[in-house]
């Protein structure tokens, strides 16, 4: 047969599109021509494949060779095709039977030896192939990723030769081992952290209903360890979320281990990271921190120092838990539901009770945030200097372990009620899930209407009281809930004393 077709996946944002590589041999004069839109690293396939078959001991036709990926107007990129053309080649010829590899799907480069080498993306590559009823054959590296994928069939190859021994049903691909396990890391305990019992408090609010919090003060005061700290009291990831977290990271070529596949995400980029790493873009888009942080933590250390044209970039993703990057050529979606903990220091000197910096000069310093991202920030706290003893005190603070069952506790009584977090409740979600008697309801208008808050802010501020009021098992919401939320805005308190 001088006609072959294969199956393989392109890779494009969080989608593995189908890509049918046909292979058409005729008599001419030899010649290797590449259609369907490819670039240049896929261009280069034809000397790859052709060193590749010749030194794995295949016969190279001596023909016309013409191959396409279709659909055309896919662009296609990176060396994952090598693979699937190779093996078009070798049915094209004859080399193979032509219906041996109908019920499979290729992936992989090649190296000119013949060997596989692992491509980015197997994930939503492996979860289309199970969609399509179809197996995969990827590199080794990349099965072991593929086979934490329920119910997906995956198999794995470090050569061209075990490929062809496979579809000829001559031997069984090799079998593929676990993922090698990595050294455990300490866990960070909350039980570290000396005092600041407001902050703890605060932070277990954060937890259990989602929410971005940003905490303020002089240096040393413990905010990063606190931040380093909320992930081991959030809830495991559910197998949906996990599955949704590591595809982002098999596209970024950062694979996660079985150990921390159902650990949250934590992402704590420096503030010299630019905008487009922050939200994912370039030529061909990739995931930024953002949407590393997919059901997770992304902690932004010293707020004020990031670019305020960077931090307004998050402004939609706090909102809408996505990201929509478009570039001229292309355009790419990725989720972005993630929880920011920010810290800063509230004045250019450090702390805005030394003396150093007028009120003039601290408000220049915190306009550098602009009052749209601090108003989607829905915990505001500051973070004192411990008072004398504390670091020497010999009490025991409360465990990550012993907040978390409170945490998960109080995440179990929104799932039941609503299906998700407190924090992405919507306008109408809010009515049904967040009433308030007649005098409840006036008070917070009117203290909005007092401090100058808006309509997002009354909104954020019902979602927190919601948490609290879950954290205590509450059904409905008190006064007492609102109070203490209300008191969670220091940060714009700050600010408007400043002002005066």
């Amino acid at each position: 047969m001088s006609l072959a077709i294969i199956y393989s996946r392109a890779r494009f944002a969080l989608a593995a599109p189908l890509v049918t590589v046909e292979v058409h041999l005729s008599n001419g004069l030899p010649a290797f021509q590449l259609v369907g839109l490819p670039e240049t690293s896929v261009k280069e396939a034809k000397d790859r494949v052709r060193s590749a078959l010749l030194n794995s001991g295949f016969t190279f036709p001596d023909k016309r060779i013409t191959i396409n990926l279709a659909p055309a107007d896919l662009p296609k990129e990176g060396g994952r095709f090598d693979l699937a053309i190779a093996i078009g080649i070798i049915v094209a010829s004859g080399q193979l039977p032509d219906k041996c590899s109908e019920n499979y799907e290729f992936c992989g480069e090649l190296a000119l030896s013949g060997e596989i080498r692992p491509i980015l993306g197997e994930i939503p590559l492996a979860i289309a192939c199970r969609d399509a009823g179809r197996a995969a054959i990827l590199p080794m590296p990349n099965a072991q990723q593929a086979c934490l994928i329920p119910d997906a069939k995956v198999y794995g190859a470090t050569h061209l030769l075990q490929v062809h021994s496979f579809l000829l049903a001559q031997q069984p691909l090799p079998a593929i081992p676990p993922l090698p396990a990595q050294p455990s890391l300490p866990q960070a305990d909350l039980a570290d952290v000396k005092g600041q019992q407001q902050a703890k408090r605060v932070l277990e609010i954060a937890a259990a209903g989602e929410h971005n919090m940003l905490m303020f003060g002089p240096a040393g005061t413990g905010k990063s360890m606190l931040a380093q700290r909320l992930a081991g009291i959030l809830p495991p990831l559910s197998e949906q979320e996990a599955l949704a977290t590591a595809a982002l990271y098999s596209i970024a070529g950062q694979p996660r281990d079985q150990q921390n596949w159902r650990q949250r995400p934590y992402r704590a980029p420096h503030h010299t990271a630019s905008a487009v790493a922050l939200v994912g873009g370039g030529s061909v888009p990739r995931p930024g921190e953002i949407s590393l942080a997919h059901h997770g933590v992304l902690f932004l250390d010293e707020l004020t120092e990031f670019p305020r044209k960077v931090l307004d970039v998050l402004r939609e993703p706090l909102e809408t838990a996505h990201i929509h990057v478009s570039r001229a050529a292309r355009q790419a979606e990725f989720p972005a539901q993630f929880q920011l903990i920010a810290a800063l220091n509230p004045s250019p000197t450090g702390h805005h009770e030394d003396g150093r910096a007028s009120h003039e000069q601290i408000l220049r310093y915190l306009n550098r945030l602009s009052g749209p991202f601090i108003e989607r920030i829905e915990l505001q706290i500051e973070v004192p200097l411990l008072p004398a003893g504390t670091l020497s005190s010999k009490a025991a603070e409360e465990s990550s372990e012993q907040v978390r069952q409170r945490v998960i506790a109080a995440r179990e009584i929104q799932i039941a009620r609503q299906g998700k977090a407190n924090a992405r409740l919507s306008g109408r979600e809010l009515t049904q899930h967040c009433k308030l008697t007649d005098s409840d309801s006036q008070f917070l208008e009117d203290t909005l209407q007092r401090l100058k808050l808006s309509a997002r802010t009354f909104h954020k501020l019902l979602k927190v009281a919601r948490t609290i009021a879950d954290l205590q098992q509450s059904e409905q919401i008190a006064k007492a809930h609102l109070l203490e939320a209300i008191s969670y805005r220091a940060l714009e308190r700050l600010i408007q004393y400043l002002k005066q």
